[in-house]
């Protein structure tokens, strides 16, 4: 039985290629995208006269900065004065209404999972199947389906962006995503793939980890609070906000930190306690935007709404408002965690 289905619709996007053509692979770098660029070029490398990628986004984290370094990336960062010395331009696990840099670029071929809008890009190919996890899986198929068997480097790079759209397999993931990641495990190195998800922090950020665990408050009976301060960037709150939900005491938390001008709020939870998306929009709406899925959410909102109280105040307040008033006329109290990190009382907050 083979592994995917026949896409004989592929014939048309090699009848687009010539020997002549230099072609430039757009993305918004993540894990997912650089490894679709990856297996793209490599379907595009000896059909074209040339194939560059090229990111519209600045990559910060560690564990994409390893990708990049580990599988030999090569990737620019994306200038419009770029786009004259291209014939065609491709786009993937994007779309061009995600973005304005991809505001009159014209694609000639867009390959994404993620929603269609309503009114579609007219890419001479475009392949959008929002039924599968990870557009690296939808690559894989193309790779299977060409008889292009993936380079150690290119499968572990589509392994690690299957693995990181899909959260490891806990959320939005399909039987062909299972199925492509057990295909690329036969050519993938797998030291590799565990030392590129290994790498989450930068060593300067533990000093934010040593505050958060030192700085946690309760919320109701199950939850937690920490405002780390001011951040480079946000991303480090996803990172404080996942370590926090490996432990056993804490059902969902809130992380909280000042990035420039404006307050990020990462929600994580185990989707039992609270629907962390619906507590999201709940609690920052009316100063900003919230919301998300049961299990993660975000928030954002401007420092100015704030006005004079003090951002970890006014962040807690508004919390343990919208707690008190979930909690349909129980009494919640603030709650220190039992020996997992120091933390302060309500009467503290007040």
């Amino acid at each position: 039985m083979p592994y995917f289905r026949v896409l004989p619709e592929l014939h048309k996007m090699l009848e687009m290629f010539s020997r002549e053509q230099r072609w430039l692979i757009l993305i918004v770098a993540d894990p997912d995208a650089m490894a679709s660029a990856m297996a793209l070029k490599r379907i595009m490398s000896r059909r074209v006269n040339d194939v560059a990628i090229a990111s519209i986004n600045t990559v910060t984290r560690p564990d994409n900065m390893a990708m990049i370094h580990y599988t030999r990336l090569k990737m620019a960062r994306f200038d419009p004065a770029m786009l004259s010395r291209f014939d065609a331009f491709a786009l993937v696990d994007s779309q061009p209404h995600h973005n304005p840099a991809f505001k009159d670029i014209p694609f000639s071929i867009i390959i994404d999972h993620h929603p269609l809008p309503e009114t579609p890009y007219p890419a001479r190919y475009r392949d959008i199947r929002m039924q599968y996890g990870a557009t690296s899986t939808l690559l894989t198929e193309y790779l299977y389906n060409l008889d292009i068997r993936p380079g150690k480097l290119l499968a572990t790079a589509l392994q690690f962006g299957i693995k990181t759209d899909t959260n490891s397999f806990e959320r939005h993931f399909y039987d062909v995503d299972l199925r492509a990641y057990h295909y690329l495990n036969r050519f993938a190195d797998h030291s590799l793939l565990s030392r590129i998800a290994r790498s989450e922090f930068h060593l300067h950020l533990l000093e934010t980890f040593a505050k958060a665990c030192t700085n946690l408050y309760g919320i109701g009976k199950s939850g937690q609070y920490v405002f780390v301060g001011d951040v480079d960037n946000p991303d480090i709150l996803v990172n404080i906000a996942n370590f926090f939900m490996r432990v056993y005491e804490i059902r969902w938390v809130a992380v909280a930190g000042r990035s420039g001008d404006a307050v990020v709020v990462v929600f994580r939870g185990d989707g039992i306690s609270c629907d962390v998306g619906a507590y999201a929009s709940e609690v920052f709406s009316e100063i900003g935007w919230g919301g998300g899925h049961k299990v993660m959410a975000r928030a954002e909102f401007p420092v100015a709404a704030a006005g004079e109280a003090e951002l970890e105040m006014f962040i807690w307040k508004r919390l343990t408002s919208a707690a008190l008033s979930r909690s349909k006329g129980r009494r919640l109290k603030a709650k220190v965690p039992d020996k997992t990190c120091e933390g302060k009382t309500a009467a503290d907050m007040a």
